[in-house]
């Protein structure tokens, strides 16, 4: 058996790009699985992107060069986390057809292409579900008068005693929350841990809070708060 990858990494900004946040995570994720799988990295392949909207293979050069790299060496194509491919399942599936093997070192070495459309899609969905959790949130404050981006909004609501307002909010908050789970888990791998170092990497990283400015220490632990509570 052919125990050769070729490994591909995506961050998604020419500033993370340069500074390596992220990208460090992801080749340590690769180096680490590879050794435990007995296979060797005979390629590395890296994609910087600068919007959103690149699900496609014209505008992903370094995953297309990685999947004809595979091709020619009849090796696999890993990746750190599935949505370093992708967030999107269509996106995944014409990847699936390109007969290249892909290994997802989250998913481990047994995930087949049926369970990575399987993840890909649970993902794509939890997506929807949040954007239509967050507008309605967003909705529900704006019908009861509160001014989008006032912080103390939330107490507003409650001063009106409009509890599915209230729940939109916190809900659209806890959602949020979520989605730098894994951003954050990164941040403390590379040895980031405290909270003015977290908020000056995920602003490094061009994330913005909810409200779309820069992240303070305080952001960072309110956010922190919510996942741990």
């Amino acid at each position: 058996m052919n125990r050769t990858a070729v490994a591909y990494y995506r961050v998604s900004t020419k500033r993370q790009g340069r500074s390596g946040l992220g990208l460090e995570a992801q080749r340590e994720a690769v180096a680490r699985f590879a050794a435990q799988e007995g296979l060797e990295v005979v390629a590395e392949y890296t994609e910087v992107e600068t919007g959103k909207g690149s699900d496609a293979l014209e505008r992903r050069p370094q995953l297309a060069a990685a999947i004809e790299k595979a091709k020619r060496l009849g090796a696999v194509v890993m990746v750190a986390k599935l949505d370093r491919l992708s967030r999107d399942v269509h996106f995944i599936s014409g990847l699936m057809r390109s007969r290249v093997r892909f290994v997802v070192t989250e998913l481990g070495a047994d995930a087949d292409p049926f369970m990575l459309h399987v993840y890909a899609a649970l993902a794509e969905k939890e997506r929807t579900l949040i954007a239509q959790r967050t507008k309605a949130a967003l909705a529900a404050a704006k019908a009861c008068g509160v001014k989008l981006g006032n912080p103390k909004g939330a107490q507003h609501l409650k001063g009106r005693g409009n509890r599915e307002a209230v729940e939109a909010v916190s809900q659209g908050a806890q959602d949020r929350a979520q989605m730098l789970a894994g951003v954050l888990e990164d941040l403390r791998a590379q040895g980031i841990t405290s909270a003015n170092a977290m908020a000056k990497a995920l602003n490094s990283q061009g994330i913005a809070t909810a409200r779309g400015g820069q992240w303070t220490a305080r952001g960072v632990l309110n956010v922190l708060e919510r996942l741990n509570g």
